[in-house]
């Protein structure tokens, strides 16, 4: 009898119309061989550009599953976790480069601690800044403060706060919720919890499953010495207004899930404060496009 191989690790990256990122990126994890044999799902949300076709020229032989509809992050990810073997998943956007090393750092991690569901990498823009990609799960004067003064005080006390941008980037820690971006996962937590929500579209899906693995009983940590650089927004530039409500939306979604009981009352103020927030972005973001647009004077 034959017995199949089990990989070490498997990887699902999530794609749409990501172009030549899609293909910079899945050569990065091919060339991270530092934990073994692995697999390389990449799940397309039925992309328009020929992030796919590029795909296939170069990497023939990764696993392509094209959903023929657009079914979000959360939908994507869980179908392509559904068609991976590996104790450990790792879901990630396709728009960065992983550095090589960092798989046996994270699957050391895992088999080292059996209560850790989820874990994060460190993650840096190109330039070479951290994302403050390690965070916690914020009060509701941290939400109100963020989602206010953020948007013209980047680094107000709140947004310090919950970013928990006043702790060490370079150091290991518990925490509530890692970035999406790229997360790594233990398939049994992943289980027991039922995977990704898909009711999230895009956005706050992995606040959603952090928070619901510690409500189970598993820890969710950030592991510096892994790490990945991340372009971000590549593809979700190209719809800002969609973007923002779905944002929104998701945050919406979130807020319904956690405020129960009594706190079912925060949800009519909250409800007023995300629509108007929405609304201004786009006013913002619309007033930004159009200056962008205009013809520079001679």
């Amino acid at each position: 009898m034959v017995t199949e191989y089990k990989p070490a690790w498997a990887a699902v990256v999530v794609n749409f119309d990501a172009g030549r990122c899609l293909v910079d990126c899945v050569a990065t994890l091919l060339l991270d061989t530092s934990a073994g044999v692995f697999e390389i799902i990449v799940v397309d949300n039925s992309s328009t550009d020929d992030s796919i076709s590029q795909l296939r020229q170069t990497w023939p032989d990764v696993k392509v599953i094209l959903s023929d509809r657009n079914l979000g992050y959360s939908g994507a990810a869980n179908l392509g976790i559904r068609a991976t073997r590996a104790d450990v998943v790792v879901v990630c956007n396709p728009d960065l480069e992983i550095k090589a090393g960092t798989a046996a750092v994270m699957l050391k991690r895992f088999s080292a601690e059996p209560d850790l569901g989820a874990l994060g990498p460190a993650v840096f823009s190109t330039s070479g800044d951290h994302y403050p990609s390690a965070r916690q799960v914020p009060q509701l004067r941290d939400v109100v403060g963020h989602g206010t003064l953020g948007l013209v005080m980047p680094k107000n006390r709140f947004t310090r706060r919950y970013q928990e941008l006043d702790f060490d980037p370079n150091k290991a820690r518990d925490v509530d919720w890692v970035s999406g971006a790229m997360i790594w996962l233990r398939r049994s937590a992943l289980d027991q919890v039922g995977g990704f929500d898909d009711g999230y579209f895009m956005y706050v899906e992995d606040v959603d499953l952090c928070w619901r693995l510690g409500r189970a009983g598993w820890r969710v940590a950030y592991e510096p010495s892994g790490s990945v650089i991340h372009l971000g927004a590549v593809s979700t530039q190209r719809h800002p207004y969609r973007m923002i409500v779905a944002h929104h939306r998701s945050l919406w979604r979130f807020a319904v899930k956690r405020w129960t009981g009594v706190k079912k009352i925060l949800l009519i103020p909250a409800a007023i404060y995300l629509s108007f927030r929405a609304l201004t972005l786009i006013g913002f973001k619309a007033l930004s496009l159009r200056r962008m647009s205009r013809p520079l004077k001679k």
